[in-house]
């Protein structure tokens, strides 16, 4: 089912989701099962998960160091299938721009097609590690509107290189991202709020935000949003902290502010323990005021770990 049909179905109900992350390259999807199901009970109707894009490592060859492109978290599209048998669950492949060519993304959506994956996330990807900037794959796109456009372009039949004319052509819902505190390499939040209402203009479906703690700057971002003429849903995306260092990752990984009492509560915290603690009772709160405001979905960002979402979704759903 499309994440937007979950969202009507629901009549008002703000439904629970997470996010998680491939295992390690090597490593066996068990601990992934073991994470997920405690998490179960609580009946998401979907569940994203991420895709890496290539990143350069170094191996020693003959004294020398020989460097080489690889993916250290393959097998989003195995994993979506995977969970979707095991748990019946819709599940919801995230689709880049970084790392991929266009015909490797029409591949991609092919095979989710095949798959019977209705829901796709698209998003253009972060920079690799060396670069600063981000640089589009040679033969890829750009921007995450360009990849919206193709998602759209594959559901009308119109594929790279032929026109498909079927009564069995794909119609994905497509997933965009939106930045409550603004994209970090947008000039301003009003510029970013332009190219959210481009996206869903060429045929994204709903929003997912970037983390947040402060509730106000969600609420603000939505009305602008909406002042805008973007009227698709948009679920807020909540990570609960959980270790001090944290403090210095998020902001200078996302460009996002933390609010001085969950600053001040954390750094009172004698250990990590304290500290997820900390991050679990704020996003109680946090989800708690949400869901009053009446969002269609609380999306957590698991990174692979359940422990502290689930005692946050146990006070919830």
């Amino acid at each position: 089912m499309k994440i937007t049909d979950h969202i009507k179905k629901a009549n008002g109900e703000t439904l629970f989701s997470f996010e998680i992350v491939p295992p390690v390259k090597g490593k066996s999807i068990q601990e992934l099962y073991t994470n997920i199901d405690p998490l179960m009970e609580f009946k998401p109707p979907f569940i994203d998960v991420t895709t890496s894009r290539e990143e350069y490592v170094y191996k020693e060859k003959d004294g020398l160091l020989d460097k080489k492109l690889t993916r250290t978290r393959p097998g989003t599209l195995g994993i979506c299938a995977s969970l979707k048998h095991k748990y019946d669950v819709d599940t919801v492949p995230h689709v880049l721009c970084g790392g991929f060519t266009k015909e490797e993304t029409e591949y991609l959506l092919v095979d989710c097609q095949y798959l019977e994956i209705e829901n796709v996330m698209a998003l253009r990807g972060d920079a690799r590690k060396e670069e600063k900037y981000f640089t589009p794959t040679k033969g890829g796109h750009q921007y995450a509107t360009d990849l919206v456009k193709q998602i759209q372009d594959i559901n009308e039949g119109n594929y790279l290189h032929d026109t498909i004319e079927s009564s069995d052509l794909s119609s994905f819902c497509i997933g965009v991202a939106g930045y409550p505190e603004k994209h970090m390499e947008a000039p301003s939040l009003q510029s970013d709020l332009k190219r959210l209402k481009q996206k869903v203009d060429l045929g994204a479906d709903y929003v997912v935000t970037q983390m947040f703690f402060d509730n106000q700057k969600f609420f603000a971002f939505v009305k602008a949003a909406r002042e805008m003429g973007i009227n698709v849903p948009i679920i807020p995306g909540i990570k609960p902290i959980a270790v001090k260092r944290h403090l210095q990752v998020l902001p200078h990984v996302f460009s996002i502010d933390l609010p001085e009492d969950l600053i001040n509560a954390v750094e009172a915290c004698k250990d990590n323990q304290a500290v997820r603690q900390v991050g679990v009772e704020w996003a109680i709160q946090q989800s708690k005021e949400l869901r009053e405001a009446g969002v269609p979905v609380l999306h957590y960002y698991s990174m692979g770990k359940s422990d502290n979402v689930k005692a946050i979704a146990k006070e919830l759903f």
